[in-house]
């Protein structure tokens, strides 16, 4: 892939390669070829990722291009050429045919096109043939699975026996009224052709919705409430946090460790493990000797983030790539947490929190409490399921857009919903950080389902107190409160646009540049973006006006205060730069 990409002189970062193998993966699993793909993607509302869908198509025929002269192929490959076989070779065919005549195909609503042209083509004429499937779990159509293909099973296979499996003897009651209410729809139908679960099992207790203030204080419930659970008796094993993302897993991980309850990662790396984490760790040591306290840590952090590939929006495109901002803007986010704990912290006291969480989480253990994604969940099932952030903008994903696109995802809720046998709690949190705004709202998916919720942090500790009173900052466009340090330097808030003249910012930002190439410093130690964007925007004219502006500091100001303001008049800033003094 790699060597594919060189050849179109495209530079793909570790993660977009990633991303683009998955991308390809999908095209051969939908039989695309270089020629179709681009229009396949378009009506399947696909992105590539970092670049259009014009050049991923020439990436994908560099690719094969690559393979052929290897001599080399890749597993989807296997599958086509398998049925190149089969088409283009009667007697081959025709042996294979007669040595397998039945065959079984469990999870049938996860079979993509070329899976299923290929059970056809081994099937030939006949129709000997059984699948096991239900639509109501279809979760993977990202990859290219199909339900369709169980739903016309009696259309390709005319005469074919259709066998309800409806007999629920996992789950209790209680949970399964709340997975058939979660697949029926408005009219009472059956959503996406399933059928209505029968349980089989006695009476539980109700599944129970918790609403809490703040992301911190929702893993802190949870964590208290599994304390109890296993106080009671339940085994760790048999206890399971489910989230929508694996950059949620964190917030949890540090709750149960602070608990010294054991648990385990399913379907991939503890928090601290994860490459980009260790990165952006480094990253942050590093930055410790620059911190000379002018700029509030949660904007420094972020700031630092940017350069292990961070930004304040979220990638357009899953993959790698999303689930890399993930994990770096769990870490902003943690840092807003500490600064709520701890006002006065700088960014040294972060290192070493950050630090003695990853210590925590290596703690060994045999068993425990099981930590996974929706999807890496599939298939397993506990006595006690903690299905996490469960409000809307995770649940379902705030990219999911389409009617087809939430359809899934309120399938993946019913697939974390049917994973408990006895006992089952939702939780979600109104706001991301302690103090910040509560502008969340529980899943659209449990409304009429789940009447009432309990008091915030009713399983958990009471929310943070704040060590001292503060005035609100609010935005002085349109009055929202402002909630990250960015917005507060910026005096405004991130949705209100800019008010500041863009060819002014692009020569405070040339001449930051040139300032931190020749002291050999990251540009973030001049100033940071959110503070270049105040001085923008107030374009001070004199230096107590500069000074006034957050996260400019007494420092900054006799070291910058002169060049900064030439540059704000109009003057040269490679010119400015040249003239500060070391």
């Amino acid at each position: 892939m790699a060597e594919a990409a060189g050849r179109l002189r495209l530079r793909l970062g570790r993660d977009e390669l990633r991303d683009a193998a998955a991308e390809i993966e999908w095209a051969k699993v939908g039989m695309h070829t270089a020629d179709s793909y681009a229009a396949a993607a378009t009506r399947a509302r696909r992105t590539a990722p970092g670049m259009d869908l014009t050049a991923m198509a020439r990436l994908l025929a560099a690719y094969e291009e690559v393979k052929g002269e290897r001599g080399v192929i890749d597993f989807e490959d296997v599958l086509l050429v398998t049925l190149g076989m089969l088409r283009s070779e009667p007697r081959m065919a025709a042996a294979v045919r007669d040595q397998y005549r039945h065959f079984v195909v469990d999870e049938y609503q996860d079979v993509n096109a070329l899976q299923q042209t290929l059970l056809l083509a081994w099937l030939g004429e006949r129709h000997e043939v059984c699948v096991v499937g239900d639509p109501a779990q279809t979760i993977y159509s990202f990859t290219g699975a199909s339900a369709d293909h169980l739903r016309d099973f009696t259309r390709v296979h005319p005469g074919a026996a259709s066998v309800e499996l409806v007999r629920n003897y996992r789950s209790t009651p209680q949970v399964v009224t709340l997975a058939n209410g979660l697949a029926r729809g408005p009219s009472g139908s059956r959503r996406w052709g399933g059928v209505e679960l029968l349980a089989q099992r006695d009476a539980g207790p109700g599944p129970v919705l918790t609403a809490y203030d703040d992301d911190a204080g929702e893993a802190a419930g949870v964590a208290t409430v599994i304390e109890r659970a296993i106080a009671a008796g339940t085994p760790p094993r048999e206890i399971a946090i489910l989230f929508r993302t694996n950059g949620q897993s964190e917030a949890f991980e540090t709750a149960l460790a602070e608990k010294a309850i054991p648990y385990l990662i399913r379907g991939g790396e503890r928090f601290f493990q994860r490459r980009e984490v260790r990165e952006a760790t480094v990253l942050l040591r590093g930055g410790v000797r620059s911190d000379d306290s002018s700029v509030e840590l949660p904007e420094l952090v972020r700031s630092i983030l940017t350069g292990a590939g961070w930004g304040p929006v979220a990638p357009v495109s899953g993959g790698a790539a999303r689930e890399r901002w993930e994990s770096l803007e769990a870490l902003a986010v943690l840092a807003d947490q500490f600064v709520a704990g701890m006002p006065a912290a700088r960014l040294a006291d972060f290192v070493r929190e950050l630090d003695e969480r990853a210590a925590a989480q290596h703690a060994p253990s045999v068993e425990g409490v099981t930590l996974a994604s929706l999807h890496a969940a599939k298939g397993l099932e506990w006595d006690l399921v903690v299905l996490a952030g469960v409000s809307d903008g995770l649940m379902p994903i705030v990219m999911a857009e389409t009617n087809a696109e939430i359809d899934e995802e309120r399938r993946l809720l019913y697939v974390g919903v049917t994973r408990a046998r006895r006992e089952l709690h939702l939780t979600w949190a109104r706001a991301k950080v302690a103090g910040g705004r509560g502008n969340r709202r529980p899943s659209r998916f449990l409304g009429g389902l789940l009447e009432g919720a309990s008091a915030p942090g009713a399983d958990g500790p009471p929310a943070r107190k704040r060590t001292k009173e503060r005035k609100l900052a609010t935005c002085r466009t349109c009055g929202t409160v402002l909630e990250s340090a960015a917005e507060r330097t910026t005096g405004r808030c991130a949705t209100c646009p800019a008010t500041y003249d863009e060819a002014t910012f692009e020569a405070l930002r040339t001449w930051r540049s040139l300032v931190a190439k020749a002291a050999k410093w990251p540009a973030y130690v001049i100033f940071t973006d959110a503070t270049l964007t105040a001085i923008a925007e107030a374009s001070p004219e004199d230096e107590a006006s500069l000074a006034r502006i957050s996260g400019v500091g007494q420092r900054k100001l006799a070291l910058y205060g002169d060049a900064v303001l030439a540059v704000l008049g109009g003057g040269d800033p490679a010119q400015a730069a040249a003239e500060i003094k070391k």
